[in-house]
């Protein structure tokens, strides 16, 4: 690469300006808010984009983008728009962090027609700390959507079954009385289930950004 070149493309990445949640790309970093309204894990932390995937429903497609801190907590971060926008932030959780927080009876009935679960929490475990709410409401049922390891942005999503297209699953979500926090529980064709406690907060909580050098 002749020295030129060398100059124009480091000129060009030093061009490349953060300033909104949406333009991360994998690599980038984000600082969160030292907050108390925040989880302690998240308070003052920096997270690199590690990963970017979509999720594909019927009417919309959203972005996910995964988050790797110093405190090896994987964190998955997407926006959700309804009157404003708000950073969603999500765990996935083991079950016996399930077993912890709720009843289990009371936890199947989520899975149950017509999907209007009511959940008390019983007790926290280490991870869930700061995450969870004392109740939650049903308010998704066996939403079908379409995972798939792509940027929607920058990658077509195939329409067609093969190998190119998404992992189907069904999602099923509770929020609590001010929908400031929430359950995701997603149900893939093979069984397997993956249950995320989330947390909805003010995009100012992102601090500041660093594109990826």
């Amino acid at each position: 690469m002749s020295l030129f070149n060398k100059i124009f493309n480091k000129t060009k990445q030093e061009q490349r300006k953060l300033t909104q949640v949406n333009q991360l790309l994998i690599g980038d970093i984000i600082v969160l808010t030292d907050s108390f309204a925040l989880p302690e894990a998240l308070r003052g932390q920096e997270f690199q984009v590690s990963a970017i995937n979509t999720y594909e429903y019927e009417h919309h497609n959203q972005l996910e983008w995964v988050l790797k801190g110093n405190n090896n907590l994987e964190l998955f971060l997407s926006l959700e728009a309804d009157d404003t926008t708000e950073l969603k932030f999500s765990i996935k959780i083991e079950r016996e962090d399930v077993e912890s927080l709720f009843d289990l009876d009371d936890f199947s009935e989520i899975f149950d027609e017509p999907g209007q679960a009511f959940l008390n929490k019983q007790q926290d475990s280490d991870l869930t700390m700061g995450w969870s709410d004392e109740e939650y409401q049903q308010n998704t049922f066996a939403k079908v959507g379409y995972f798939h390891r792509k940027d929607h942005r920058s990658e077509n999503l195939s329409a067609y079954q093969g190998k190119d297209s998404g992992e189907q699953f069904e999602l099923y979500a509770l929020f609590n009385a001010d929908q400031s926090k929430g359950i995701d529980i997603e149900v893939w064709q093979d069984g397997d289930t993956d249950v995320c406690l989330t947390l909805f907060r003010p995009l100012t909580d992102v601090v500041d950004m660093y594109p990826a050098t």
